[in-house]
């Protein structure tokens, strides 16, 4: 048995991005025949024998048949599909009379994964038939004509077209391109931001009283009395615990130039502080990227470098992992779906010894990014395939599978009627703050452009040197990346303004 189906979260291999721009997307060359592309909101009818339906109790009896998805390498809610596979394999056989092989799949980290499966549907195939994918990618996946539409499926299996918990969920892992409303992803794996804390630190008499004579205040001990905590407040008690001298340091935050560590973690102290990264409806990027507030909120996150170790340039996700598990911090910033790995039986810190929290409000404002993946549906697979595929998505969905993915494998729930469940409320304490930051307003998604790749890479670079020292100033790396933007998105054809004049001189 693998380490992933045990459910260990291998952070070397998630960590791992690849070379973060992605391959060229050609022009959309001939399409399948199973509703991939289209211009239009919401899904057409299909013909009463189209296997957008799935399958029934005569199409598929008696037939075998092979299948692949792709998935997240080193994170296991990715894997989940594959540990839980012998299920569907029953379902399929007692529901429709067929018979499903052992899944096979392909992984990568998420810049790799990209490379691996774009040159198969450039090519038509349907080497693997479902495939889990990063939510930037539907622009990439759906343009040239890779994926099926969404809407088409719903139109055909109205049971899976699923109220969402908030608009957050459909924005982020359905629809392309923006505000548009059409539909090309499944919600596979949501997840939003917070912040992990000792919680046995703060519940310690000793550490209580220390504060209070320090600050005068009371140091908060529990995940509810911190919800609507202010970044100045939350700053003031990690620098209480900050004490390198005792290998303790106050917090850990993600600042590498892999994929989108940095950006990801830097854009809830823009967007809370009232900055921009572009306009979603011309696509312009220079002039509101490269802002005073958004230079502010960057030298306002850099600056918490002080209370962390010396590396802390190269961190990402697996390294907030070794650190807060190890005992070395006191809190990390780190996605809220890693929660079921912060803290564990065999490291330092124990499972009980933690808590978590939403990110913290600037003058009461809160506006976090939105990671996660979607479900996407191969267009180029034949019909016994893309009748498997739906099949899978209407097992996938069942509440009893539902219960094993969120309450056994690390889960979350994305649904108005998951997020009401009691029992996903209490299966662990980072559900109730990632449903917070799932709320309205509370985080949104960035780009979904096929050139999204591309325009990482830039901005990854620029703003990872202010980090490093390399780049002098966080205003220089705004205006780099801002420009370099620009300019992709005006050779695109994306924008019909003209990046500034000098930027093919810009360097960093």
């Amino acid at each position: 048995m693998s380490e992933e189906t045990k459910m260990k979260l291998d952070r070397r291999r998630l960590i791992k991005a690849g070379a973060a721009a992605g391959v060229a997307i050609p022009a959309a060359g001939l399409l399948a025949a199973c509703s991939s592309g289209g211009d239009a909101e919401g899904g057409a009818a299909p013909s009463a024998d189209s296997p957008l339906y799935g399958s029934n109790a005569e199409n598929m009896q008696g037939k075998t048949l092979d299948f692949a998805y792709s998935r997240v390498a080193g994170w296991p809610p990715s894997s989940a599909p594959a540990t839980l596979w012998p299920d569907f394999q029953a379902y399929a056989k007692e529901k429709y009379g067929y018979t499903v092989n052992d899944i096979t799949f392909i992984e990568g980290g998420f810049g790799e994964l990209f490379q691996k499966i774009s040159p198969t549907l450039a090519s038509g195939s349907q080497d693997y038939n479902l495939l889990i994918v990063d939510s930037q990618w539907l622009g990439a996946l759906s343009e040239p004509g890779w994926i099926v539409k969404a809407d088409d499926v719903f139109a055909a299996n109205p049971e899976l077209d699923i109220e969402p918990f908030s608009s957050l969920v459909t924005n982020t892992y359905q629809v392309y391109p923006d505000g548009s409303g059409i539909r090309w992803g499944f919600p596979q794996m949501p997840d939003t931001q917070g912040v992990f804390m000792r919680k046995d630190m703060l519940e310690d008499p000793a550490e209580q009283a220390a504060f209070k004579a320090k600050t005068g205040k009371d140091l908060p001990t529990t995940a509810e009395a911190m919800y609507e905590i202010e970044f100045t407040d939350l700053v003031e008690i990690i620098e209480f615990f900050h004490r390198p001298d005792k290998e303790m340091y106050g917090t850990a935050m993600m600042y590498s130039k892999e994929y989108d560590f940095f950006s990801c973690a830097y854009y809830p102290f823009a967007y809370s502080t009232g900055g921009k990264i572009w306009d979603p409806v011309t696509l312009d990027v220079y002039g509101i990227l490269n802002s005073d507030v958004n230079a502010a909120a960057m030298d306002q996150f850099v600056g918490l470098m002080k209370y962390q170790p010396k590396d802390a340039a190269s961190f990402g996700i697996g390294n907030l992992l070794d650190l807060f598990n190890g005992g070395k911090c006191f809190s990390a910033w780190q996605w809220l779906a890693v929660g079921k790995f912060m803290g564990g039986p065999d490291a330092v810190v124990k499972p009980d010894m933690v808590l978590s929290i939403p990110l913290p409000k600037w003058n009461g404002k809160l506006i976090g990014a939105m990671g996660g993946q979607p479900w996407v549906i191969n267009s180029y697979n034949d019909e016994d395939h893309m009748r498997v595929a739906v099949d899978v998505l209407k097992w996938w969905y069942t509440k009893e599978t539902q219960d094993k993915f969120i309450l056994e494998n690390g889960g979350l729930p994305w649904s108005k009627e998951g997020a009401a469940n009691p029992a996903y409320l209490e299966v662990a304490h980072y559900v109730k703050p990632f449903l917070y930051m799932l709320e309205e307003g509370r985080s949104q998604d960035f780009w979904h452009l096929p050139e999204y790749a591309e325009m990482l890479a830039v901005q990854q670079e620029a703003f990872n040197g202010v980090a490093t020292g390399t780049v002098k100033t966080s205003k220089e790396a705004l205006e780099y990346a801002a420009a370099k933007q620009q300019q992709i998105l005006f050779n695109a054809g994306r924008t019909k303004t003209a990046p500034p004049e000098n930027v093919d001189s810009l360097t960093l």
